[in-house]
């Protein structure tokens, strides 16, 4: 009971905390959104390709997810503020390499590595602080929804303001603008304190977290060769699956050794958990892969630049926001559940209206209705899906959950960006068809997170 104290003095400045983590989530939420509308400024000026941006950003999106296991068991070591704020270093460090790259390796290294591992170290803090200075669901949901909230709508806002700052200055002003928030954002954390002393003792299961790295960039990267290679795709994946498999036999036989895995297996064993997670994952797969694909399109097929591309992106950030800032409204009025099917089927139908409008009509308001839906469906249920699964585990397992949570969630995004858009890309030359096919394939998956959906618990959360 010893810990009463540490909560009553979280809670009590609790306001102050939650800006910077809620802008922290925004801006690495923004990283992975922003750089589709500037895929051909960038490919002009670095003379590359738009498959090799794309692989910059999926590499981006895969970083974050392999490393936020171990980014999360790094909490207990180091203490959560002092890897909140070393993540905020490497990512500005990051977005300042990005800035003056010369070239596609430079802006790999930047944006992809440096971005990509500091916001493994920062994210995995924000959901733990947050999750520990809120006892009671109702707090708990605000919280979840301010940052859960902000980081939908950065992805969703991404091409609007990234298409904004590359029309009116240029594709690098917005590695600046994130570097500028960065800065921010390390000024407002000054007044965090962190509630559990850090242990520099806690063991770390390197092994693992090697493991299981490996095996989801192999699975990520294969994914990636669809287009090109059956052959290496078909080995890539299950290169992966095996290393993926290697990882659960070593954790349970670390577990049954008495020794401390990097995550413990009952964190597998609960339904209801398990069923958000592939929520998450659906949610962040749909919302990412909209974003690139329909970015894309607009601007390889129909010829649109950044900041028009951008606009046109508008409709789904006024969605997510909205829904979003109801999402306390929505906790107390309606079950997890209700919210995340809800969420689920207006997705469904958003892409079925993109389907149907763009296909018959070549008017950029088109892409209005349908983006509004998606935006709306995903604000809906970006809240409940992540206090479903962090509301499942006690206080000391909360480093854990964060991690995975937030890996499972930054998978859905590099699936979306691979899959989704490895399907437009190899097809850009037949344009509405491939286009429709990667919309068709990202339905697919909203039904899959509706099913997810209809089998959590009556009522839960």
């Amino acid at each position: 009971m010893t810990k009463a104290p540490a909560s009553r003095g979280a809670v009590g400045s609790a306001r102050r905390p939650l800006a910077p983590l809620a802008l922290a989530q925004f801006i690495c939420s923004f990283a992975g959104s922003n750089m589709n509308v500037m895929i051909n400024d960038i490919s002009e000026d670095l003379d590359t390709t738009v498959k090799g941006v794309q692989g910059t950003i999926t590499l981006f999106l895969l970083i974050m997810a392999v490393l936020m296991i171990p980014g999360s068991k790094l909490t207990d070591r180091w203490g959560r503020k002092r890897c909140f704020l070393a993540g905020l270093t490497l990512y500005g460090i990051g977005a300042l390499v990005s800035t003056f790259s010369p070239n596609l390796g430079m802006l790999v290294l930047g944006n992809s590595v440096l971005e990509g591992v500091g916001t493994a170290l920062l994210i995995p803090p924000v959901y733990i602080l947050a999750t520990m200075a809120f006892d009671d669901l109702p707090s708990r949901a605000r919280a979840f929804g301010l940052i859960s909230g902000m980081g939908g709508v950065g992805a969703a806002a991404g091409p609007l303001i990234g298409g904004f700052i590359a029309t009116a200055i240029s594709w690098r002003a917005a590695f600046l603008f994130q570097a500028v928030v960065i800065a921010v954002i390390v000024f407002l954390s000054r007044r965090i304190v962190d509630p559990v002393p850090p242990d520099p003792a806690r063991p770390f299961d390197a092994a693992g977290a090697v493991l299981s790295a490996v095996g989801m960039f192999f699975v990520v990267f294969g994914i990636l060769q669809a287009g090109s290679d059956a052959v290496l795709m078909a080995a890539f994946l299950t290169a992966g699956a095996a290393f993926l498999t290697w990882f659960f036999l070593h954790i349970r036989a670390r577990e049954r050794a008495g020794k401390e895995a990097l995550l413990t297996m009952g964190l597998f064993r609960d339904r209801t958990s398990n069923l958000g997670l592939v929520t998450q994952n659906m949610q962040w797969l749909i919302l990412m892969g909209t974003s690139f694909v329909v970015a894309v399109f607009l601007q390889t097929v129909r010829g649109y630049n950044s900041i028009e591309t951008g606009v046109i992106f508008t409709a789904a950030t006024a969605g997510v926001l909205l829904t979003s800032l109801a999402a306390e409204r929505l906790a107390r009025k309606h079950s997890q559940k209700a919210l995340i099917s809800a969420g689920f089927v207006m997705t469904v139908t958003g892409i079925a209206v993109l389907l149907v409008l763009v296909g018959a009509s070549s008017r950029v308001v088109a892409f209005a209705p349908g983006l509004l839906l998606i935006g709306l469906g995903v604000g809906v249920m970006l809240t409940p899906s992540v206090n479903v699964v962090q509301s499942s585990f006690p206080e000391e397992l909360q480093g854990e959950i964060s991690g995975l949570s937030r890996s499972i969630s930054n998978l859905g995004s590099s699936f979306g960006t691979a899959i989704a858009g490895t399907i437009l890309v190899s097809g850009l030359a037949e344009g509405n068809r491939s286009y429709a096919l990667a919309m068709v394939a990202l339905a697919v998956f909203a039904l899959v997170g509706l099913a997810a959906a209809a089998r959590l618990p009556a009522g839960s959360g």
